[in-house]
């Protein structure tokens, strides 16, 4: 056997949240043309249908799905009919996430503190919840792939909304706790924990705050932001028999970020 071999997913099936659209998109289209058949849930239709071709024409199977996964009663139904629907899942990673907000601690409504903790942290707990859940009693293990953030690990600069920070922080401790109770069951939980790139999101950041971003910028090693498909491979890893060996674990990719 080729040591390539023990990253091809020939046979798997992937649930992915968020799927359309950068991160997700690129993890999702890596994993495809690693061998997996896809489930993609988003909000809009049209991105969701151009990165379900996009996968077809690797060859694999793409599904999808028109969800909220921040709303927790969508999110927690959407896990259930894609199992159901398109299952057994051996793949799930659990992408949603976002900061979304800038507002001061001492200015945070409740509210709105809430809603970016369902979509960062719920979202996580409910997918891993249901489709772990069903990994567990099919018996046959699997991969859970949190994208966390190394904003769960540091604080960062000039910028509010600390529901981010805080969540993220959240989703590390939860993939530690749950990959140590599932890895009897041959069930991985790792984590991804991004710097700097630059998706949709973060270049309307960019646009809205350029001094917090190029602050940030001339703070990496490397001297330049992450781009989306640079976490395709890595995603691939965590989801192979490569990986077999690894649980509980919070792997970075910023850059050096957080090496200063």
């Amino acid at each position: 056997m080729s040591i390539f071999d023990r990253f091809r997913l020939d046979g798997k099936t992937m649930f992915i949240t968020g799927g359309s659209r950068g991160l997700g998109r690129e993890m999702a289209l890596a994993i495809a043309d690693a061998g997996a058949d896809v489930i993609l849930t988003g909000r809009d239709q049209p991105s969701l249908e151009k990165t379900a071709e996009d996968i077809r024409k690797l060859g694999r199977k793409a599904s999808t799905m028109v969800v909220d996964i921040g709303n927790p009663q969508e999110c927690e139904a959407a896990c259930h009919t894609a199992w159901n629907d398109y299952g057994p899942i051996d793949i799930l990673i659990n992408n949603v996430g976002g900061r979304r907000i800038n507002v001061p601690t001492e200015d945070f409504p409740l509210e709105d503190w809430q809603k970016i903790m369902d979509l960062n942290l719920t979202s996580t707990f409910l997918c891993t919840k249901v489709i772990g859940g069903y990994m567990l009693k099919r018996g046959k293990g699997g991969r859970i792939i949190n994208i966390a953030s190394i904003s769960g690990m540091v604080g960062n600069r000039g910028i509010g909304g600390r529901s981010y920070e805080t969540s993220k922080g959240a989703v590390i401790n939860f993939t530690r706790a749950v990959g140590a109770d599932w890895a009897p069951h041959g069930i991985t939980v790792n984590a991804i924990c991004p710097g700097g790139f630059m998706t949709e999101p973060n270049q309307r950041w960019s646009r809205d705050n350029p001094e917090v971003i190029s602050t940030f910028k001339e703070l990496i090693p490397m001297g330049d932001f992450g781009q989306p498909e640079d976490l395709g491979p890595l995603a691939v890893y965590l989801a192979s028999d490569a990986s077999r060996y690894m649980t509980g674990a919070m792997l970075v990719i910023d850059g050096g970020y957080t090496c200063l």
